[in-house]
């Protein structure tokens, strides 16, 4: 605990709201800092999580589907490559470590790289508390720190706050999710409520929405499935070793000291490496599909590319979709069981659960929060407490703002800054490094 303390309220030098992969990061740097520092200048901590258990897209947990990220680009190791808490350590942990080596692979099933994530989440839940909701969040008088009060009533006092409140998914206009009309992450939690369907419409052009496609297509060979997305084709993904330097630690630098027009140039140039685009492999298995049944002449994968959705509505046995060609402007009316819409995910409103303490927040011209290289947001003079957001900073940092491939190297930063500006309580600030 740290100074600041009243009767009841319990204060940590961080609180951290929300616990997916990237606040689940920031714990297991805490965990490796702590083990080092002497007791007087560890750093407290608690993690409010929603959930009531760890997850990370469970809904998109298909069994065959493979990370886009590298294993390396796990919690720590392009932090600490010595770390216990590596994705290395854990195929050792269970047993599959040469396995996994004569795999002959940078990139494990995302169920696999899921249970890497409970794994580690597990050695660390001392710090977290699930089923907890942050409602309300306050400065206190002189603005060193926040009570953040939650869903149960519990508030608990905070010298810092680490924002990691992640996606949204996103949904087009006038479109509302529903038990026919689901957004892909929906998928595995109510797939098994459809018993013997007759088609469904997929539409999006992304990795979400070709696996989602081949997902279906196998899972049920009675039935159709109609992608619908406006390019001709899935488009590739741009993961040359070239392009990819735009994830790695220096660019963040080099992005977040560039100016505003400069930005917006290569956020646009490298779109594609992580934007609307397909891994080549499921693009070419999709296509294998579509020019068999073509072969045979029985056509259950139809696509209806260079087309948009203008309508979905539900009906008695499940929805309509109105699928228009973008070229001709013929309209395709289909019925089907259920319509999944991979449309993508919004980042959620870093400051929407800081109430008043968000119009201490600074804003530019354009309306957008100032953060600082360090992830920390710039406050008004009468906060002098740290807030910090992992996410929501593609405006100052770039591409890599809610990826997995330096979420490792941000936390770290954000530690140091922590560590940099915290009173000295009772020795000199440790030699550990909280990069190194």
């Amino acid at each position: 605990m740290t100074d600041g303390a009243v009767p009841g309220v319990p204060v940590f030098d961080l609180v951290g709201v929300g616990f997916g992969p990237s606040n689940l990061a920031m714990a297991v740097a805490l965990a490796e800092y702590n083990e080092q520092a002497p007791p007087g200048l560890r750093v407290t901590s608690q993690f409010l999580e929603r959930q009531t258990t760890f997850g990370w897209h469970p809904g998109m947990l298909i069994q065959d589907a493979t990370m886009q990220v590298s294993f390396l680009k796990d919690l720590v190791t392009l932090r600490n490559p010595a770390s216990r808490f590596s994705f290395l350590c854990y195929l050792q942990a269970r047993g599959r470590l040469m396995d996994f080596v004569n795999h002959k692979t940078l990139f494990p099933l995302r169920i696999e790289f899921h249970d890497y994530l409970e794994w580690a989440a597990a050695q660390v839940d001392d710090v977290v508390a699930y089923g907890r909701e942050v409602v309300a969040v306050e400065p206190m008088p002189g603005g060193e720190y926040f009570d953040v009060r939650d869903n149960t009533g519990n508030v608990i006092r905070a010298r810092n706050l680490v924002l990691g409140t992640g996606l949204r998914p996103r949904m087009p206009d006038g479109v509302r999710r529903g038990d026919r009309i689901w957004h892909n992450s929906e998928l595995l939690s109510r797939i098994d409520e459809i018993e013997d369907p007759q088609r469904f419409v997929v539409v999006g052009a992304g990795q979400s929405g070709a696996e989602v496609a081949a997902f279906l297509h196998e899972r049920f060979p009675r039935a159709e499935v109609c992608p619908v997305f406006a390019r001709y084709g899935y488009s590739p993904s741009d993961d040359s070793a070239f392009a990819n330097r735009i994830f790695d630690p220096e660019a963040v630098d080099q992005f977040y000291d560039s100016p505003p027009a400069v930005k917006q140039q290569l956020l646009g140039y490298h779109a594609n490496t992580n934007y609307s685009v397909v891994d080549i492999d499921l693009i070419n298995e999709l296509y294998r599909r579509e020019y068999q049944e073509k072969v045979r002449g029985t056509r259950r994968l139809r696509m209806f590319n260079v087309s948009r959705t203008t309508e979905v509505v539900r009906t008695g046995q499940g929805v309509r979709a109105t699928v228009v060609s973008l070229t001709t402007g013929e309209q395709t009316v289909l019925d089907a069981d259920v319509a999944v819409f991979a449309t993508g995910y919004l980042p959620a409103d870093p400051l929407a659960q800081l109430g008043e303490l968000a119009r201490y927040c600074l804003r530019d011209e354009e309306g957008a929060l100032r953060v600082g290289r360090d992830y920390r947001v710039w406050t008004a003079p009468e906060v002098s407490g740290g807030i910090y957001l992992q996410g929501g900073t593609e405006h100052t940092h770039g591409i890599t703002s809610s990826l997995l491939s330096i979420t490792s190297v941000r936390v770290g930063e954000i530690l140091q800054s922590i560590v940099d500006q915290r009173p000295l309580v009772q020795a000199p600030r440790p030699a550990y490094a909280v990069n190194g």
